[in-house]
Parts: C-alpha cells; sequence; structure tokens
C-alpha cells in the first residue's frame, strides 16, 4: 500500500491494546449501550420494571471488574487516548468460572438481584455445556461506541480477538453465544459456525464458533 492510501486509511490510527483499570469505566458505558437493547439482558434485568438501567450498569461494572481481578483479556480500540470499542474473552480453562468468586456473587447481588444474578450465572453454564470443544476463548461481551460505528471498527476487534486466541497454543477457537439478530451476519462474516439454538431465559439465541484456522 502506498503512503498516500495510508494516509487517507480512517483506521490507520486506531490501536488494539489491553485494558487497563483506568479503563473500565468508559468500558463499562460503551457495553451498556451495546446490551441496553438485548433481548437476553431485557429478559434477566427485567426490564419492563422500574431501575433496569441501574442494575444492567451494576450488573456489566462488577462483570468487569471481575474480569479485571481475574486477568481475563480485555482489549480495546483506542483512537490516541480515547476507547471506542470493546471485547472481554474468558480464556481457556480459566479458574474463572460462571460463578466467578464470592465477593462478585455478593456484589452482584446487591446490583442485579438474586434473579439475575442466578440467571447470569445459568446462561455462561449452559452456553458452555453446548458447544462441542474443551480448550476455547469465549466472547462474553463486544460493543462500539455508538458515535463510531460503520467505520470498520467491529472486524478491527475481530481481527485482535483471533490475535489473543492464535496466541494461546492450546485453544481451539472462540466461542460466542448471539440473542441480537443483526449481530448474527457480522460474526458469520468473521467465520463463526453456527452450533446449534439455545433458549437461555426464555429467549432463543445462537451459540456460534470460530475455529482456530488450521496452518498449512
Amino acid at each position: 500500500m502506498s503512503s498516500a492510501a495510508e494516509s487517507i486509511n480512517p483506521l490507520e490510527n486506531i490501536k488494539a491494546i489491553y485494558l487497563t483499570a483506568e479503563d473500565l469505566k468508559i468500558a463499562a458505558s460503551i457495553l451498556y449501550q451495546a446490551y441496553h437493547d438485548d433481548p437476553l439482558f431485557l429478559d434477566i434485568f427485567e426490564g419492563e420494571r422500574e431501575g433496569y438501567e441501574s442494575r444492567l450498569r451494576g450488573a456489566i461494572r462488577e462483570e468487569l471488574n471481575a474480569f479485571w481481578t481475574a486477568k481475563q483479556p480485555m482489549i480495546g480500540l483506542f483512537e490516541e487516548e480515547r476507547l471506542l470499542a470493546v471485547a472481554c474473552l474468558i480464556s481457556p480453562n480459566s479458574a474463572f468460572s460462571p460463578g466467578r468468586f464470592w465477593h462478585w456473587r455478593l456484589k452482584m447481588l446487591l446490583t442485579a438481584g438474586f434473579l439475575g444474578t442466578k440467571q447470569m450465572v445459568e446462561k455462561e453454564q449452559r452456553v458452555r455445556e453446548h458447544i462441542p470443544h474443551e480448550q476455547y476463548h469465549m466472547l462474553s461481551f463486544i460493543g462500539v461506541h455508538p458515535d463510531h460505528q460503520h467505520r470498520g471498527l467491529g472486524h478491527m476487534l475481530m481481527s485482535a480477538i483471533d490475535t489473543v486466541m492464535l496466541e494461546e497454543q492450546k485453544s481451539e477457537g472462540v466461542g460466542v453465544y448471539v440473542t441480537l439478530p443483526k449481530c448474527l451476519s457480522f460474526f458469520a462474516d468473521g467465520e463463526y459456525q453456527h452450533v446449534e439454538d439455545l433458549e437461555v431465559a426464555h429467549i432463543t439465541g445462537q451459540i456460534m464458533f470460530r475455529p482456530r484456522p488450521e496452518i498449512r
């Protein structure tokens, strides 16, 4: 590619790096906006009942804090110092179980309530039970700031996820549970394959899996 072409590349100043503790607040805000209308979260956190936004914000905040504590990979796309997109993964064979830690459960109970906490745990357990692999990364959250969508950031984030997976020699690929129909084509474009439909908390979603590319 010529230098002239590079100078007009809208993504040339975007960098994919791991999040720091200082990034978690902005990351939580991006993910809150990404999942606010997700049917699964609307069901789990009772979107029709007053306080839904508070429960969802609290749950995402505690999830990110737990990811940070457990040193799970959280990737951010930055334009200079501004965080534009986020992806959170669970590593293969991680001790980061669906139940997390006792203090995570306590904080989740206080922010999301008993039913919301219970269903969050059950969701992850059920999804894991239906992925036909043993060693893999699980994509738990992914989101792009609403002011920066349609710039190709989602696909750049997908490439960063692939890089994390490929750096882990034992990882067989990346799994994800998709409940927003508009996201299915995005993951299909990223070579995620449909595994099966799964109903969780009254919502039917699709388990998808991107196998580790074979080295030829």
